[in-house]
This record gives C-alpha cells, structure tokens and sequence, in this order.
C-alpha cells in the first residue's frame, strides 16, 4: 500500500486532485485509516488512474468519466476512442500547418509588394463540357483534402471503375462564415446512367473559357497563386461569370511522394484577341 504522497509521485496526480476524486467518487483510497484519516492506495489503482487520464484526454468531462468507469468500459473501447482522437488531432495539425504555411506566404507577398515570381504563366483555354460525380459540402479549403477523403469512403467498387481524370474542386462564395465557400469535390465520369451511392451526386459542366495557372503544391506561392491570377484577369479587362464555379485540379507528380500539380481555373465571358 501507498500513501498518498506516494502514490501521487508514482500517478503524476497532484495531492488536490487526488483529494478530488475520492470526494467525487471516481478514484477512491483502497484503505483509510479510521484514526488519522489518512488515504492509502495501492498498484493495481495506477490502472484506474490510466483510463481517467486517457478520458480526460479524450474530452470527457468527470461526471461522464465516473459513469464510463462504473459501466466499466472494456481496453477495446477504450483503444477505439484513442484511435479516433488520434484521427482527430493529425487531421487539426494538418489544418494548422497549412494555415501556418498560407501566413508565411501571405507575409512574403506582403514584402515583394504583391508581385509574384515571373515563372507564372497564364494560360486561356477552351474546355468542353464535362459530367461529374460531385459531393457537395460547405466549408473552408483547409477542409478539402477531408471532403477528398469523405468521398472516397462513400464510393462503391462500381462507381469508382467510372471515375476518370484528377481530382477536381468546385467552389462558390457560400454566403455564410467568412473564409466559408460552397464546394464540391470529385472526378469525371464516364456513364451518366450509373446508380450512385447515397449523398454523391452527378454535376454536369458546360462548355467555357477559363484562365488558367498551372503550379507545383511545394511551390513558395502555393497561398498567393489566386493574387496574381486576379491580377492579370484585371490587367487584362477580362469578366469572370459569376454564375459558374471556379476549379481546381490536382495531379500527383510521378516520382515525387506528395507533391501535385494543382491548377486553378477560373471561367470568363468569352473575349476575342485572348492568350
């Protein structure tokens, strides 16, 4: 048996917080001593203390805690939760690593006074019509790659053999939360007559001219792209339609683990004398 001065040093749990827990009942002493009061615990509690701490971690509030502790949560459980946590953390360290990454860039375009390297090249092109198979959702383009993942999970083995071309994005201001865009994340499709799974949808593109800016996603400008295509759709008088989506494309480079070509593409009324 431990004192509790002990068993706080072996737990890494504060003497207070100890003193808490036998009050509210979710760790109580193995043995008090009638005459002192004195709290003793002994080493098989340091397994109970895990699962608090593993708990609390999770987001579970005390009262929560004592109520999964009485209904005695199985190891299992508890590992799929963690497992879950874990999903959740990676997926708002990637979030805040490209906010991260768009902050530097947008310092760097503050210090080059908006002017962007030279090697971008803007091109104008014709594209046909095109069918889709879209899920749609609203949020930020920090939530791209999740809503990849989302539509991903909700393709069947069917309807993922139609599939062709790269991945493609279509965004529109949303109306909403600032930064917040209506978007629609998915590929080609080869047959209009397929069943889709629930909650992917068909999305039909008609023909129209785009500006267009090709890029590499390790570029320096990967945040600041859309300022100079902004630019040049000015300087150049050009009108974009509102009533159609902006894109995006994503082609992964062959050889290169991670690193895409992303190209975005923004529609205009269509102008004579244009390149």
């Amino acid at each position: 048996m431990f004192k509790i001065s002990e068993f706080s040093n072996l737990s890494r749990i504060p003497l207070q917080t100890l003193r808490y827990y036998d009050q509210i009942g979710i760790l109580k002493p193995a043995a008090t001593d009638e005459v002192t009061g004195y709290r003793y615990y002994n080493a098989e509690q340091l397994l109970r203390v895990n699962r608090i701490v593993i708990l609390k971690d999770l987001g579970f509030s005390l009262q929560q805690i004592a109520q999964l502790l009485q209904e005695d949560v199985s190891a299992e459980q508890i590992r799929g939760m963690l497992r879950l946590k874990e999903s959740e953390i990676e997926q708002r360290l990637s979030t805040e690593q490209s906010r991260l990454a768009r902050i530097k860039e947008r310092m760097q375009l503050l210090e080059h006074k908006g002017k962007m390297d030279k090697e971008l090249e803007v091109v104008v092109k014709r594209v046909e019509s095109m069918q889709m198979v879209t899920y749609a959702s609203v949020g930020t383009v920090d939530e791209i790659p999740n809503l990849f993942g989302i539509f991903d999970r909700l393709l069947d083995s069917r309807t993922r053999s139609a599939l062709s071309g790269p991945q493609t994005v279509l965004w529109n201001a949303s109306g909403g939360a600032a930064h917040e865009f209506e978007l629609e994340v998915g590929y080609a499709v080869r047959s209009e007559t397929l069943k889709l799974p629930e909650h992917l949808q068909f999305r039909f593109l008609s023909p129209v001219t785009l500006t267009t800016l090709l890029f590499r996603s390790d570029a320096v400008y990967l945040e600041t792209a859309c300022v100079y295509l902004a630019e040049w759709i000015e300087r150049r008088g050009c009108t974009i339609r509102g009533d159609l989506p902006g894109r995006e494309t994503y082609v992964p480079l062959a050889g290169e683990s991670g690193v895409k070509l992303i190209e975005i593409q923004i529609p205009i009324v269509d102008q004579e004398g244009l390149s």
